[in-house]
């Protein structure tokens, strides 16, 4: 597998295809949703690249749930505003997409050896309609969360990936979104804030193992270490990076996006698989 580093690279390499890409997002802070910024220009011309899927799928670092996943099967996914302390015009922001009930509930079948379950009380948190609304501004494709069993381990969200996978050949884009790096009590303040060391020396390793398709060093929290520990105090956004990995195969290309270390501690690595 090879690596690719730009957006432009990606844009002349995602030619039609009948299997659709992988796409892991970097999500970051909530107020990306309302301000022109470096990642929001990237999910921009980002979704002006992706080919238009039958449906989407995602895997939202918001949803963690204990002892079973939960696959939402509304209708009409509500939009979520899971946060506090943020701009009233944060609260206003709505992305009204359809849902699909009969394919999430086949998901729910798919993933019956995951304790999958049927779920209509979630909608769209803010990992999942924050980016959304930049990929596809119409809110007009349908789209689902598939919440993280956050009992198991992280091979499982692998597994949980690898199942998924087969969804791609229907033209479902598989969403991932959470971060490479996320130490919310390490945040250091101001537009010029200088990155941990643990922060660039953790981002550059994941980076590196994705190129190598070693997903299981990236599985291997033990293995990881202290690294590991100072990077992600709680897994939650490390997960749905390891969907994403966990869908692609070896003859997946990739292409790394925006890869800068915000506010010190929050890495906004982003990444596509696609065919080569």
């Amino acid at each position: 597998m090879t690596a690719t580093r730009t957006l432009d690279d990606l844009k002349a390499s995602l030619a039609p295809s009948d299997r659709m890409p992988l796409v892991f997002l970097g999500h970051g802070s909530p107020m990306n949703a309302i301000e022109d910024t470096d990642y929001s220009r990237a999910w921009t011309d980002l979704g002006r690249s992706l080919p238009r899927p039958t449906a989407i799928l995602v895997v939202s670092a918001h949803w963690m749930t204990r002892g079973t996943t939960l696959v939402d099967v509304s209708a009409m996914p509500g939009t979520i505003h899971d946060f506090y302390g943020f701009p009233q015009a944060l609260y206003h922001q709505q992305y009204p997409a359809p849902g699909d009930p009969a394919l999430a509930r086949e998901v729910v079948s798919l993933l019956a050896s995951h304790h999958a379950q049927e779920d209509d009380s979630w909608g769209l948190d803010h990992g999942a309609w924050t980016v959304l609304k930049f990929l596809y501004p119409g809110a007009d494709v349908p789209v689902f969360q598939v919440s993280i069993d956050m009992g198991r381990g992280l091979d499982y969200q692998l597994e949980i990936g690898k199942t998924l996978s087969e969804l791609r050949d229907r033209g479902v884009l598989i969403l991932g979104s959470g971060n490479v790096v996320h130490n919310l009590g390490q945040i250091r303040w101001g537009a010029n804030s200088q990155p941990h060391d643990f922060a660039l020396e953790f981002d550059a390793l994941f980076a590196d193992r994705l190129v190598d398709r070693d997903f299981a060093a990236l599985a291997d929290r033990a293995g990881l270490g202290a690294l590991f520990e100072a990077a992600h105090p709680s897994v939650d956004h490390y997960m749905p990076a390891l969907t994403i990995a966990g869908a692609s195969d070896a003859r997946d290309d990739l292409t790394f996006m925006t890869d800068s270390i915000d506010l010190g501690s929050v890495s906004m690595r982003s990444y596509v698989f696609h065919s080569a």
